[in-house]
């Protein structure tokens, strides 16, 4: 049985993109020491925060992924094509 590779959803690569710009391209935005959230400098609080947001994300990115592949079976299922 051979597996193709299939392109990802636009969904799933925003998903997974979105820490990646959010971390790298917004930080100069805001980069000073005040305000502080929770007795941390905005920035470093920006910055943690990501770390499980990030994880959302790609679990959000594998949600649409699998929801595709799950709909993609039922079709074949049926014999149904595109």
């Amino acid at each position: 049985m051979e597996r193709s590779m299939r392109k990802p959803t636009v969904g799933a690569v925003l998903l997974a993109c979105l820490p990646f710009f959010a971390v790298c391209f917004s930080v100069s935005l805001w980069d000073r020491v005040y305000p502080m959230v929770f007795g941390l400098p905005f920035n470093l609080f920006w910055l943690m925060s990501w770390i499980p947001l990030t994880s959302a994300c790609l679990w959000g990115a594998y949600r649409l992924q699998a929801s595709r592949r799950h709909e993609e079976i039922r079709q074949q299922g049926r014999g149904e094509t595109e």
